[in-house]
């Protein structure tokens, strides 16, 4: 696994950006570009090659193709394809490092104390699927609209994009470093997380979670609490309301609509919910980030 690791004393340079999206099905043109390149896929399958090397770019898979390599498309995908795709230059020094650098240089950040963290690199591995894919899409929604904003400084979206690459460093380096000390338990509750996440838009009880991972409900309780400190209706909740977020800043669909999609049945219980986690009210936040550049070509 190659991972590229760049200086951020000076913020990266963010070139261009956007949201494809294509109702017929598409494939990649042949190119070599001069660019980073950091595509996050959001609906449909995107087949893409870079030099011999093929990738499927799934719902939440992240990918970053290299400048001065050739990328083409080597399969068609699907209609309703879409995906966020941002171009950009690394200010200071980079290089494409192995795991094994990574895993040291992850290393020596933990162990530091938390007022001596002053890394200063950020690692984006070329392939790679964040546990928390629904803050990537939002930062990437944010970005956009920085983008397509009269800000009196253009330093707003270089600092909005080297802060999109901060969360990506972040959610890996967490990963990698409770991996390292995971019982069975814990891999089993990772699981059950994930599980929650990728179902958020149907309807999720304790009671099914206990069947589906074969717990006594009361344990799975006092269990998923003392792992992750809040409790498993809450988690559930968090997770509808985290795919409520990416649909409200990456659609035009209604309030009403995207209930249904996180598989709450009253609109009104979901306005509730909506304000009680976010302090604000779906309208509220969707009319925050609504510029975006799209294109389907």
């Amino acid at each position: 696994m190659d991972i590229l690791k760049a200086d951020i004393h000076q913020p990266l340079e963010y070139i261009s950006g956007g949201l494809f999206h294509s109702d017929e099905p598409w494939i990649h043109s042949k190119r070599v570009i001069n660019s980073y390149e950091l595509i996050i896929g959001i609906e449909q399958t995107l087949f893409i090659q870079q030099d011999e090397t093929q990738y499927k770019v799934n719902p939440g898979d992240v990918l970053l193709l290299l400048p001065n390599h050739l990328h083409q498309g080597y399969k068609i995908s699907p209609g309703n394809l879409s995906f966020y795709w941002f171009h950009f230059h690394c200010s200071g020094s980079s290089e494409l490092i192995s795991k094994n650098d990574l895993v040291r240089d992850i290393t020596l950040a933990w162990n530091q104390p938390i007022s001596q963290r002053n890394n200063t690199n950020v690692y984006v591995p070329v392939f790679s699927t964040p546990n928390s894919i629904e803050r990537i899409q939002i930062q990437c929604q944010q970005l956009l609209h920085i983008a397509k904003s009269a800000y009196y400084t253009n330093q707003a979206v270089h600092f909005q994009l080297t802060s999109l690459l901060i969360e990506l460093t972040e959610q890996m380096s967490s990963l990698m470093k409770t991996q390292q000390h995971k019982t069975e338990a814990d891999i089993k509750l990772e699981k059950m997380k994930e599980w929650i996440r990728i179902n958020s838009s149907k309807t999720i009880t304790v009671t099914m979670l206990a069947e589906k991972f074969n717990y006594n409900k009361d344990y799975l309780s006092r269990f998923f609490k003392r792992k992750t400190g809040i409790n498993i209706v809450e988690y559930i909740n968090l997770m509808k309301i985290s795919k409520a977020k990416e649909l409200l800043s990456s659609t035009s669909l209604p309030i009403k609509v995207i209930t249904n999609h996180v598989g709450i049945e009253d609109e009104k219980y979901f306005m509730r919910l909506f304000k009680k986690y976010e302090n604000m009210t779906p309208t509220e936040f969707r009319n925050a980030y609504y510029r975006t550049h799209m294109n389907n070509k």
